[in-house]
């Protein structure tokens, strides 16, 4: 966002100007200077609050910076920037991002769930893996040859079509091993009637999958989501469509009739829209430091669709980070939403976990207001956590142990 000069601020208000030249008013609850930069803590105004920019409850940290004009510019701290932020102030010997892997697998043909193509080692690829981040073409091109079954035969595109043969797969899978299922939950239900309920669960689970209908698709009761999640289904796993588009389909997503259709399909299923183009994301791997910034910002895009599909890979997985500092390492680590204090402490050393006393945090925004950690502390916003502290996304945390 820019700072509309033009404006007579009062008091501590501030007009900011977004990329589509819509004015928001913020107020400035604290300033700070020191040798990372100038940055400005703001809360939008109960006017700006009521609309989807920007929630009234949080504040919002900026870096003011010039831009190549000599024009202040405000840029918005993102998670992903917290780490390199840290490693600024700390210069620790070694900087440790959070990872998540992608696993490229094979494309599969009709008929892998009985054994065409790669069948089941394509099958089990996927059993192996949290979520699933389909490719979808959305794009006409006469030279690039569309294949569904046959290498030799060049179709015309259809993403739904496309879409419905992994599904079909993945489901004729899922039946196999659901049928499988009833018949063991039935032999054990001579003995035991509580079993009864797995059988009527899983066969109806049955019906649906033959019927052509995933996993994800069938409603049931959080308990018995809970069981049908032990069975391991294919499609069940939460799912990403990249729908990959040209240059001019990307410029134009809402022309692109191809993405329109990926969309209303996983509104229904519940499912995401990552729009990409493979051809752009080339160029921007190509490009480092301002060069790629100015390439996004001639697009018109704030960042690459990898680091789109990050974000949007940890929201569907209900993942999130927290941060270790010191001079020896800054780290980002990666759990699941929801995680207590202790078994964070875990995903560093079980010892820590085993021995945990207290988790030393304080939350990254407010260690930016106040400068460091220690004027933080000063101003009492270092909280000491127990065993029952639910962390949060972007805490920074020493954990206090003994073993």
């Amino acid at each position: 966002m820019s700072i509309d000069n033009n404006q007579e601020y009062e008091a501590e208000l501030i007009t900011l100007i977004d990329d589509e030249g819509t004015e928001h008013e913020f107020e400035i609850i604290d300033e700070l200077e020191n040798d990372d930069g100038y940055f400005m803590a703001l809360v939008p105004t109960l006017r700006d609050a009521q609309s989807e920019v920007a929630d009234a409850d949080e504040y919002y940290i900026f870096e003011v910076v010039e831009d190549e004009n000599g024009e202040e510019q405000l840029c918005e701290i993102e998670d992903d920037d917290l780490l390199d932020k840290l490693a600024e102030m700390y210069h620790p010997k070694k900087k440790t991002p959070a990872v998540i892997e992608f696993v490229d697998i094979a494309g599969l043909v009709k008929g892998a769930s009985q054994g065409a193509g790669l069948g089941n080692k394509f099958l089990e690829n996927i059993r192996r893996t949290d979520a699933i981040v389909h490719v979808v073409r959305c794009f006409d091109d006469e030279n690039i040859m569309h294949v569904v079954a046959d290498a030799s035969t060049n179709v015309p595109v259809d993403p739904l079509g496309d879409i419905e043969t992994i599904d079909l797969e993945l489901i004729m899978a899922d039946l196999e091993m659901v049928n499988r299922r009833v018949e063991k939950a039935t032999k054990m239900a001579k003995g035991d009637k509580k079993f009864l309920h797995e059988v009527e669960l899983f066969s109806a689970l049955a019906k649906h999958l033959d019927a052509g209908k995933s996993a994800r698709t069938f409603e049931v009761s959080s308990d018995d989501a809970e069981l049908i999640a032990t069975a391991d289904l294919l499609s069940l796993k939460p799912i990403i469509y990249a729908a990959n588009m040209d240059e001019d389909g990307f410029a134009n997503q809402d022309g692109n009739q191809y993405l329109q259709q990926v969309k209303e399909l996983a509104d229904r299923e519940g499912a995401q829209v990552l729009p990409i183009c493979a051809k752009l994301e080339q160029d921007i791997a190509e490009l480092d430091g301002e060069d790629r910034a100015m390439f996004l910002e001639e697009l018109g895009i704030q960042e690459s669709g990898l680091d789109r599909l990050i974000k949007c890979s940890y929201a569907l997985l209900g993942l999130i980070s927290f941060l270790t500092y010191g001079e020896d390492e800054c780290r980002a680590w990666t759990i699941k939403n929801g995680t207590k204090a202790p078994q964070a402490a875990g995903k560093i050393h079980s010892d820590i976990e085993r021995g945990f006393i207290r988790a030393e945090t304080i939350n990254f925004d407010d260690m930016i207001r106040c400068g460091s950690v220690a004027a933080a502390k000063e101003k009492g916003l270092l909280r000491s956590e127990g065993k029952e502290y639910v962390v949060k996304d972007g805490d920074m945390i020493y954990f206090r142990f003994n073993v």
